[in-house]
């Protein structure tokens, strides 16, 4: 397989050159779309595509068991030089690469899966909104298995390391309005000053204690109150929270005390603060058997010694919504280091290409390796009931 990999490796940094020179944000990967359909039907994909949104998907193979890969496609909204424009800061034009890659190299060997596969590329995961629109779609209603990858920063792993899952956290986006009332700036009695309440706040949520096990947080980002009159109270304030918890229990209880903090200020102040749920992302939950299936293969390509225990950060992923939604699947994030710096997220955030090539590798087998499992189970119970 690695010699097949060295054949293909020009072909696959050409496609990731592409990817990373034509970022495309959330809902808006038209392009990118076009160039992944027309790259799957080069690899003899049968392929869908969606008249109200961006993603791809291409299928290949039948059969009872259906196994999937999923990569994300969005870039982000960056200020690069002093210019906002798209950017893959957060490497999902390597995770596409993978994927493709995949495609490709069994395309090389000649591997036709005993089965279904279905290569997912899927938009605005950082919205947190793809994953969901791919479940709405029914892409994953008969998959079983489904596979995913994301790059990993040197402080977690690096270069020639990988994770046979990733334990991401839940995120929360909390949108709030603050309203008070107005007053003259000599006369505060008569107001209702709504950054006095949104300092109030801030303080308060300081004191909402969990259960230190669980990493859990929040905090305000965003706060913006009054325009150009000093001398006016302000009435109204605008502000951004942000949750964070390593488990969808967790931030169910982190909820529960943000309202009744928020509930007993307004109260207090009179003033009244309203609290809009945003983006969600649900916490992972990751199945023994898909973990098992990755460990294996990253055993298989790198060696026992460079397989590292699950990685557990406090980031969001949309991935996680398909197993959260549909429980019978069975799911798992490959980590890969690849000396990734200085972070995710980062405008200049740069990693070692080579590794994609250990990415492809890995999820390939992984892929092989999930096959060969569900084809060995039938044999075992045709074998059993022949005998008995």
């Amino acid at each position: 397989m690695k010699n097949a990999i060295e054949s293909i490796q020009q072909e696959i940094f050409e496609v990731f050159h592409h990817l990373h020179r034509h970022p495309e944000i959330s809902w808006e990967e038209v392009k990118t779309t076009e160039f992944l359909r027309q790259q799957l039907l080069q690899e003899g994909y049968r392929v869908q595509t969606f008249s109200d949104c961006t993603g791809v998907v291409g299928e290949i193979g039948t059969g009872s068991l259906t196994v999937a890969l999923r990569a994300d496609m969005d870039a982000l909204w960056q200020e690069i030089g002093g210019v906002w424009q798209a950017n893959h800061a957060c490497g999902h034009d390597a995770h596409m690469t993978m994927v493709l890659g995949v495609a490709k190299l069994f395309n090389r060997i000649g591997y036709r899966p005993p089965g279904k596969l279905k290569l997912l590329f899927q938009p605005a995961e950082e919205k947190g909104k793809g994953a969901l629109k791919m479940l709405e779609k029914g892409v994953v209603d008969e998959v079983e298995f489904l596979y995913g990858v994301h790059l990993r920063p040197i402080q977690e792993l690096k270069s020639g390391y990988a994770s046979p899952a990733i334990l991401h956290g839940a995120a929360q986006m909390i949108e709030g309005e603050i309203r008070g009332v107005a007053a003259h700036a000599a006369r505060p009695h008569l107001g209702v000053n709504v950054i006095e309440v949104g300092s109030t706040l801030v303080q308060e949520l300081s004191h909402i204690h969990m259960d230190p096990q669980v990493p859990a947080s929040i905090k305000m980002t965003r706060f913006h109150a009054g325009e150009k009159s000093a001398n006016v109270i302000p009435d109204y304030a605008a502000f951004t929270l942000d949750l964070r918890a390593q488990t969808n229990e967790a931030m169910e209880r982190l909820l529960e005390r943000l309202h009744h903090v928020a509930n007993g200020i307004s109260l207090i102040y009179g003033a009244d603060i309203h609290l809009d749920q945003g983006v969600r992302i649900v916490a992972a939950q990751v199945h023994q058997e898909a973990q098992s299936i990755m460990e294996r293969a990253i055993i298989q390509t790198i060696g026992r010694e460079k397989c590292a225990p699950p990685v557990v950060t406090s980031g969001g992923e949309d991935f996680h919504f398909y197993s959260v939604l549909k429980p019978t699947l069975k799911t798992t994030m490959l980590g890969l280091g690849c000396d990734l710096t200085p972070g995710l997220h980062h405008p200049a955030m740069t990693f070692r290409r080579e590794d994609l090539l250990i990415g492809i590798e890995i999820l390939a087998r992984a892929i092989i390796e999930t096959f060969q499992q569900a084809t060995q189970g039938e044999k075992d119970v045709e074998h059993f009931v022949k005998k008995n």
